[in-house]
């Protein structure tokens, strides 16, 4: 590709556009960096913090991806890096300079592709360049060694309607690495792709990162994707979501490119990032499990439902029992094609009813939960209603409306309490995941035309 091959001989050399504020970046320097950095929204009670006091640094030379589960603010710290979003405390710096604004050093690409569609392929890669005022004739030809160096030469004039979704996302890395960013932001890039369209551009990325042709310093790289962040990462960060984002852990992956993921090392990276990811602070009493904690620090706050439905974790629980109760969990993910965002809320579900705890690198039944699992549906209703009876938000609905068995509730209710703790998305969630729950049980009944719950009949009996 002739613009850059001329413009850099490595991903150290600039030349091609203004130089960032204190000179070429060297192998290893500080590109981004954020101390203290706090993140939150508006809530009915004051604000809802997402992400709380993180510390980190994204060095020139390295691919760092942000792991961690819904709603651990993964995407939030994405933008606050790219300067898109202003933190609520703390700062966020390229190379030494606090942002003020947007990000000159960076460039997002995002799972949605975000292309214009009335504007050809290379009208949406030149976008970037026309907004840095740079002469049509440059742009044009820096937009058309761009397209040919992602594998799209011969679609400059195509538009996106004509492009399948891993030809349109080729688009949006080229009009990201065209404008040359010293660092490449992307949010879940590859989620909305099949799976061999997303494999294949994996590795055409990682390529041209090691062939020195790539355009860009660094990488920060969202992902809910455990094996994708351990074949593409340097280093992963992971972010724990109870109750707001937080930098849990960091590790650092020293394997070899290309890495294989067939190869005992690799495996043990998956298997550690998932004894990462459903780790549980020490104090933290799961419900069903007598003796574990102090009840009161159980309160609806502290304890979300997962949005796992009753058939999933149901599901969850026959497939493991058919396999002896015990199941590892990158092995599980594996057989079911699912990501961690996907499969974790299931776990989280079957471990806060007390059907199942993760040990190791394993997710067992317990007593209860193999019970659970083989029970017929009239049994399995009475063993789900006690146990979910333990879990803060069903207590709260059953018991408010235990106060008033001849009358309803409106949701209204619920959701102004909820509203203390949860931003307005997480409320609907809640209450879904709730109401699924209780219905299920039997504890009460939902109206959705009235947005009224209802205590059901044997639930005014049940302790």
């Amino acid at each position: 590709m002739k613009f850059w091959r001329t413009a850099r001989t490595d991903r150290r050399s600039r030349t091609a556009l203004p130089s960032p504020p204190s000179g070429p970046p060297v192998e290893g320097e500080v590109l981004l960096e954020t101390v203290g950095l706090t993140k939150a929204y508006a809530g009915a009670d004051g604000e809802l913090p997402v992400l709380s006091g993180i510390d980190l640094r994204v060095r020139s030379g390295e691919i760092v991806a942000l792991l961690g589960r819904s709603g651990s603010g993964k995407s939030t710290l994405l933008r606050c890096l790219a300067g898109l979003i202003p933190p609520s405390s703390g700062t966020v710096a390229y190379r030494g300079v606090p942002l003020t604004g947007a990000n000159p050093g960076t460039a997002m690409v995002f799972q949605t592709f975000a292309l214009l569609p009335w504007l050809t392929v290379q009208q949406n890669v030149e976008l970037g360049l026309e907004a840095r005022g740079m002469d049509p004739d440059r742009r044009a030809e820096a937009a058309v060694q761009a397209i040919d160096l992602i594998g799209l030469d011969g679609f400059e004039s195509a538009y996106p309607k004509e492009l399948s979704g891993g030809m349109r996302q080729r688009v949006g890395f080229a009009r990201a690495l065209v404008v040359e960013p010293d660092v490449l932001m992307m949010d879940e890039p590859f989620s909305a792709l099949d799976v061999l369209t997303a494999e294949n551009l994996r590795g055409e990325l990682l390529e041209l990162w090691e062939s020195g042709q790539f355009p860009t310093r660094a990488m920060v790289l969202v992902t809910h994707n455990i094996e994708e962040a351990v074949l593409m990462a340097d280093r992963i960060v992971v972010l724990g979501a109870r109750p707001y984002g937080t930098l849990r852990e960091t590790v650092d992956i020293d394997l070899a490119r290309p890495r294989d993921r067939d190869a005992p090392a690799f495996d043990e990276l998956v298997d550690r990032m998932y004894r990462i990811m459903t780790g549980r602070p020490k104090d933290t009493r799961q419900p069903g499990r007598p003796g574990s904690g102090h009840p009161d620090r159980r309160t609806v706050a502290t304890t979300p439902l997962p949005p796992a439905s009753v058939d999933g974790l149901s599901g969850l629980a026959e497939m493991i029992a058919r396999r002896g109760g015990r199941f590892d969990l990158a092995d599980l993910a594996d057989e079911l094609g699912l990501d961690v965002d996907d499969l974790l809320p299931q776990v989280d579900a079957l471990d806060l009813l007390g059907f199942a705890e993760v040990r190791g690198d394993d997710l067992m039944l317990t007593g209860t939960g193999e019970a659970f699992a083989d029970a017929d549906v009239q049994l399995s209703k009475e063993i789900f209603a006690p146990a979910a009876l333990e879990v803060p938000l069903i207590r709260l609905i059953t018991h408010s409306l235990r106060g008033q068995p001849e009358e309803g509730l409106r949701d209204g209710f619920f959701r102004d309490l909820l509203a203390h703790h949860f931003t307005s998305e997480q409320v609907d969630q809640q209450l879904e995941t709730a109401t699924d729950w209780g219905r299920y049980a039997e504890l009460y009944s939902y109206d959705a035309g009235r947005r009224e719950y209802r205590l059901d009949e044997g639930a005014a009996f049940l302790d």
